[in-house]
C-alpha cells in the first residue's frame, strides 16, 4: 500500500493550521503536505512535525497573490525577480522542515503573453530553481492543473510537462502527477502512472466530480492503489481533496486500502 499524506491545506480546515497536524496524526495519517508554510515560522511547524511524528513530504514554491487568483508565476515574463526571491525563500524553509522536495506553480497565461515567450520564461524558471534546488539536495516538481479548475493556467497536460522537464534538462526535475487533474483532462490514469512512473515523484489524489474524497466518484482508487504497488511506486500520495462533509466521516477509503492484500 502507498503512504498516505494529508493535505493540510484541504483537510482539517475546521481548526486553525497549526492545529491540524494533530488531527491527521490522529487520523492515522504518517505524513503530511501543504501549499505554503510561509505564512508561519518554520520552527513552529517542525514542531508541530516532531510532536506528531509527521513526515512533511512537499510544500510548494510561492506562487504569488494566492488571496487575489495568482496560481503561480513561474510563467510570467514580468516576475522573474519575484520567482527567484521565492525560491530561495522556499530552499530556506525546506532547509528548516526538512522536506525533500518543492512544487513549482506555472500559473494562469497573462494577457498578451505568446506561447514563445511563455515557454521560454518558465523553462529558464525551471533551470534556476533546479539548480538551486539541486545545490540544497532537493527535487523540483511540476505539476499540471485542469483548465476547468483554473482557466488558463499554463501547464495542463502530463505531455506537456514532460516535454518541458526534457528541455529543462535537469536531473532533479520530475513530474508531480495528480489523479483528479489528469482525470479531468486527459485521462489514462494507470497507463500514463506505468509508462513514467520513472519520472514521477509524487502522486496526489482526489475523486471526480466534485473533488471529494476517494470512493465519491468515477476514478476506481482501490484499483489505482493496487496498481501502484504492482509498478513499484514508492513515493508518498497527497490526499488533496476536499471532505464531502468532515475529513474523519469520509476515511473509509484509507482503512480500506490498508486492508488491502500487498501483491506478491
Amino acid at each position: 500500500m502507498p503512504q498516505f499524506a494529508a493535505n493540510l491545506t484541504m483537510l482539517f480546515t475546521e481548526v486553525p493550521f497549526l492545529d491540524r497536524f494533530e488531527r491527521a496524526a490522529e487520523a492515522g495519517f504518517e505524513g503530511v503536505e501543504f501549499l505554503f508554510p510561509y505564512d508561519w515560522p518554520a520552527a513552529e511547524i517542525k514542531s508541530r512535525l516532531r510532536e506528531h511524528r509527521l513526515t512533511l513530504v512537499l510544500h510548494n514554491l510561492p506562487a504569488g497573490d494566492w488571496d487575489a487568483g495568482e496560481r503561480g508565476i513561474a510563467c510570467m515574463p514580468d516576475r522573474v525577480e519575484e520567482f527567484r526571491d521565492g525560491v530561495a525563500r522556499a530552499i530556506e524553509y525546506a532547509s528548516a522542515l526538512g522536506v525533500p522536495q518543492l512544487n513549482c506553480l506555472a500559473g494562469k497565461v497573462p494577457l498578451g503573453a505568446t506561447d514563445a515567450m511563455l515557454r521560454a520564461t518558465f523553462v529558464g524558471n525551471l533551470r534556476y530553481a533546479a539548480a538551486a534546488l539541486k545545490k540544497a539536495g532537493l527535487k523540483l516538481l511540476i505539476e499540471p492543473i485542469n483548465t476547468f479548475d483554473i482557466p488558463g493556467f499554463y501547464l495542463s497536460r502530463s505531455a506537456q510537462a514532460l516535454a518541458i522537464i526534457d528541455e529543462v534538462g535537469a536531473d532533479n526535475l520530475f513530474l508531480q502527477f495528480d489523479l483528479y487533474h489528469a482525470q479531468r483532462m486527459e485521462g489514462e490514469l494507470a497507463a500514463t502512472l506505468q509508462k513514467h512512473l520513472a519520472r514521477i515523484a509524487h502522486v496526489q489524489i482526489a475523486d471526480n466530480p466534485g473533488r471529494h474524497e476517494p470512493g465519491s466518484g468515477e476514478i476506481n482508487h482501490d484499483f489505482l492503489f493496487a496498481h501502484l504497488d504492482r509498478i513499484g511506486y514508492r513515493g508518498w500520495v497527497g490526499c488533496e481533496y476536499k471532505p464531502a462533509t468532515t475529513t474523519e466521516a469520509g476515511l473509509a477509503w484509507l482503512e480500506r486500502a490498508r486492508r488491502a492484500p500487498r501483491p506478491a
